[in-house]
């Protein structure tokens, strides 16, 4: 009978820490979500396709607000023919940056010296770039973790995703649907893929140079807290399991190669990085009849030459 009652007394116990530690927990959580402010900067151009799946994706990460900087032509598509829920709601706000040329630093500058002091951490993704974080729902949470407390910016490396490599055109079903494997070079021991950037609000005004390190001024950490003093664009020791971003590069092949014909919103249009762009997809995609005869029909380029002699 004392034996049982000793068990009863025991289960109780457990059971009261175990609502005691819920109910703190919750407690942190909406303290910590009502009190750090999150915004996403992005450039968008010829995106109406996928602007709607990616503000939700980071409205349901908990982004407060997302700051859409219109690069496309003058008489190209609108976003707010699609993004007028979101615009009334105060949850997007669209620049108008178009019609600009190598436009990408003056933007990712521009949003930085307009939001810097008004936000504790601002994203720099773009618009094929998607956040992903295994153990948390809301990134803020991810982002207040006491090992980034001394941390300038959280660096997250790419996965990008591919198909299963049979399908060269567009076609209406989600990026996560289409597109559901990991690229094969991942699973080479010396492989190190890109990273972007979060970065921390601070009060003084600091200038992006990079892309994927945005700026030499403040010190990076990894997603582990690991800090890192050298200026590149690759982590060593990445993780592709817990937290990383699914970087949706190609799309279909028709999309990839309607892209590099536009040029970058960085450095405009040349031979030569319409020729680097096409090296990158097929580290990635793997090398097919059909692919290199699409690029060459579109492209008027000789892929033959250009594989064989870069």
């Amino acid at each position: 009978m004392h034996l049982i009652s000793n068990k009863n007394f025991f289960f109780k116990f457990i059971i009261i820490c175990f609502i005691a530690f819920t109910f703190f927990s919750y407690i942190i959580d909406k303290n910590i979500l009502n009190n750090i402010k999150v915004c996403l900067c992005t450039l968008g151009k010829n995106e109406n396709r996928y602007i709607i799946e990616f503000v939700e994706h980071y409205k349901k990460y908990g982004v407060d607000k997302i700051f859409i900087y219109d690069n496309n032509d003058i008489n190209g598509e609108i976003f707010e023919d699609v993004l007028y829920k979101y615009i009334k709601d105060d949850f997007i706000e669209i620049r108008n940056w178009r019609g600009i040329e190598k436009a990408q630093f003056q933007i990712m500058n521009d949003c930085y010296k307009i939001n810097h002091n008004k936000y504790n951490w601002l994203i720099f993704y773009d618009i094929d770039e998607f956040i992903y974080l295994k153990y948390y729902k809301n990134i803020k949470l991810f982002l207040s973790q006491s090992k980034f407390d001394k941390c300038g910016k959280v660096e997250l490396n790419w996965v990008h995703r591919v198909d299963d490599g049979k399908s060269l055109y567009y076609d209406n079903r989600s990026l996560s649907e289409r597109f559901k494997y990991k690229e094969s070079n991942i699973l080479k021991k010396d492989y190190h893929p890109q990273i972007k950037s979060i970065i921390r609000g601070v009060e003084n005004n600091i200038t992006i140079g990079c892309l994927h390190k945005l700026t030499s001024q403040l010190s990076s950490c990894d997603e582990f807290g690991r800090k890192s003093n050298t200026f590149k664009i690759f982590n060593l020791n990445p993780d592709f399991k817990i937290n990383y971003i699914n970087h949706y590069f190609g799309k279909s092949l028709e999309e990839f190669v309607d892209k590099i014909k536009r040029g970058s919103a960085a450095i405009g249009l040349s031979n030569t990085s319409l020729i680097a762009k096409i090296n990158r997809y097929f580290e990635i995609y793997n090398i097919d009849k059909n692919k290199i005869d699409y690029i060459e029909k579109e492209t008027g380029l000789n892929l033959f030459i250009i594989i064989i002699t870069t």
